[in-house]
């Protein structure tokens, strides 16, 4: 897992690419990205399953913010990022959520 993060020196924004692998998907058929940055709604970002098994997804998120985000696969299996900036006890369940810094 990991994001590649691009600055836009036009606005005070930032686009982020968030990649999941084949085996970090563990076989999902889908991947969806949720988090605050889309208030936590579970249909409203899903990610494209690329050839070769894994997921993508680009969202723009503005600068100087944290946001909190998790994968869910196969909308039964929550995944972090483990390759996340910083990591958050989730106040719904006993698991933390992955934290992007832009």
């Amino acid at each position: 897992m990991a994001f590649k993060k691009q600055y836009l020196k036009s606005k005070a924004i930032c686009k982020v690419t968030f990649k999941l692998s084949k085996e970090e998907a563990k076989a999902a058929e889908t991947v969806c990205l949720v988090g605050d940055f889309n208030n936590w709604d579970s249909a409203s970002t899903p990610m494209k399953k690329l050839k070769n098994g894994g997921f993508t997804t680009t969202v723009n998120l503005p600068k100087d913010s944290n946001y909190e985000f998790r994968y869910l696969l196969d909308d039964s299996a929550w995944e972090n990022d483990w390759e996340a900036d910083a990591y958050i006890p989730s106040p719904l369940s006993f698991e933390d959520n992955s934290v992007v810094t832009v």
